[in-house]
């Protein structure tokens, strides 16, 4: 150990460096590529293949006026403004791990006034003595040589780095929260839209089987089944009104203030769901520039650069003080010819005996190190899994969505023949009321199959690490 430890400081204080080990990127532990099989669609090569970081969220999103509520909410979202706070905060700090590198200089102007009784005075009189001083002094400045300080001021910078990061993970998922309240919103107001409809359809019913009632051409149990829908499709109305309002709360939340109408969305997905397409065969690397695994291996790189600073504590500092300037027993003839002074201390610190403090902090250093490794690459393998859900949710969508809308095609056409035929007398209303909750059920369906297609293209730009550009 003692060895080693020579060996690095003689390296140190040849080359001048720290003693912190040479840095290396952990292997990333995941696949190459990402997992393949039946839930995983193989996409169309792209032309011009790019990271997805380099697509601004301008660029993917084609509604202009979800570009708009996206620029609003990157503008006065609270919690991106504590993150933009932070890395004021981290600059400040790495500002004062830097400034310990440099002498502090300090000017002082000094006077010293004493009175002496003169019961201690030969002529019995009191008597007041003056001494000004003024000069230009350095006080206990460490001479580096061990590289302590700049390791120090190494694990700022990389600390400072890690919180611009972490605003940039942090407005990613801002741009892809706003986005899919918004594809949420116009999701609720087709469902209201549809519930609307459907009341307006079987209050008809509702009708026509009250007067056949009373004409004795039915029984009451038509009546009253077709007023059952009657009241569910009213319950649909009052949940999704609400809902819808629910929706508008947690848009404005996001946003950090209230969101013009005229950018609200109108109900239809097709404008605000035509994105820009996501890059085919990108390796799962790309998953090594997205900010949050950049903020980890940050902090990684922070807890190297602190085991620098706990080996070179085994080693003797050196620090100086020094004061130049001026001194005089009357301040006119403070500065004037041979009233210089000047003071020189330096001091030596030799660490003998601690009592293993020293060797504690190093294994404290090297156990954070080691734990700041697990947690890069827990961060990989976190991003590693949210990509291949992405992908494997994309890889069954336009499957489930062309399903879901010839079942709700089907269903339109069975409900349309048993409202005919109960219409003409031929069937009783129980086969309509059961054909029509089949259509409202796979209308429903079919809206929640379009969200969940748009809002895949969202997730999947979030986890691949785009919009995060300070340009964006």
């Amino acid at each position: 150990m003692k060895k080693s430890i020579l060996s690095l400081a003689a390296a140190a204080l040849l080359a001048g460096c720290s003693l912190a080990p040479v840095y290396q990127q952990p292997a990333a532990p995941v696949a190459a590529s990402w997992p393949a099989g039946d839930a995983y669609k193989p996409a169309p090569a792209a032309a011009e293949p790019r990271k997805v970081a380099d697509i601004a969220w301008r660029d993917y999103f084609a509604d202009e006026r979800l570009r708009q509520v996206i620029a609003l909410a990157l503008a006065n979202n609270r919690d991106l403004r504590v993150s933009a706070l932070n890395i004021e905060k981290a600059r400040a700090q790495y500002g004062i791990e830097q400034a310990a590198l440099l002498p502090k200089v300090s000017a002082t102007v000094s006077q010293n006034a004493t009175r002496t009784p003169g019961t201690m005075r030969p002529d019995g009189e009191p008597a007041v003595s003056r001494q000004y001083s003024g000069g230009l002094g350095v006080a206990a400045y460490e001479l580096d040589f061990f590289g302590k300080l700049r390791s120090l001021s190494e694990a700022g910078l990389q600390q400072y780095l890690g919180t611009e990061e972490a605003r940039r993970a942090q407005q990613i998922s801002l741009v892809a929260e706003v986005a899919n309240a918004y594809l949420t919103l116009i999701a609720d107001q087709q469902r209201l839209g549809l519930a609307a409809s459907t009341l307006k359809s079987q209050q008809i019913s509702f009708e026509l089987s009250k007067r056949r009632f009373a004409a004795g051409a039915t029984s009451g149990l038509d009546m009253y089944e077709s007023q059952s829908s009657v009241e569910a499709a009213r319950n649909d109305m009052a949940v999704y009104t609400a809902q819808v309002a629910l929706d508008q709360n947690a848009l404005t939340l996001l946003v950090g203030g209230a969101v013009p109408a005229a950018l609200l969305p109108s109900g239809q997905f097709d404008a605000v769901s035509r994105l820009a397409a996501i890059p085919a065969e990108l390796p799962s690397a790309v998953l090594q520039q997205r900010p949050d695994v950049l903020e980890a291996e940050r902090t990684l790189r922070a807890a190297n650069a602190n085991i620098g600073a706990a080996r070179a504590a085994f080693f003797p500092s050196i620090s100086l003080t020094a004061s130049a300037g001026s001194a005089s027993s009357s301040l006119s003839g403070l500065f004037k010819g041979g009233s210089s002074t000047w003071s020189f201390l330096p001091q030596l610190n030799l660490p003998i005996f601690d009592g293993g403090v020293n060797r504690a902090n190093l294994n404290i250093a090297k156990t954070e190190r080691d734990i700041a490794v697990a947690r890069y690459e827990k961060a990989i393998q976190s991003a590693f899994r949210e990509v291949a859900d992405a992908l494997a949710q994309r890889g069954t969508l336009d499957e489930r969505l062309a399903s879901q809308q010839a079942l709700a095609e089907a269903s339109a056409k069975s409900f349309a023949i048993h409202e005919a035929r109960y219409q003409k007398g031929a069937e009783s209303y129980l086969n309509a009321l059961v054909s029509q909750r089949a259509l409202y059920s796979a209308q429903q369906g079919l809206i929640s199959a379009r969200l969940s297609q748009a809002s895949n293209a969202v997730t999947l730009y979030k986890v691949l690490g785009g919009g995060w550009q300070p340009d964006a």
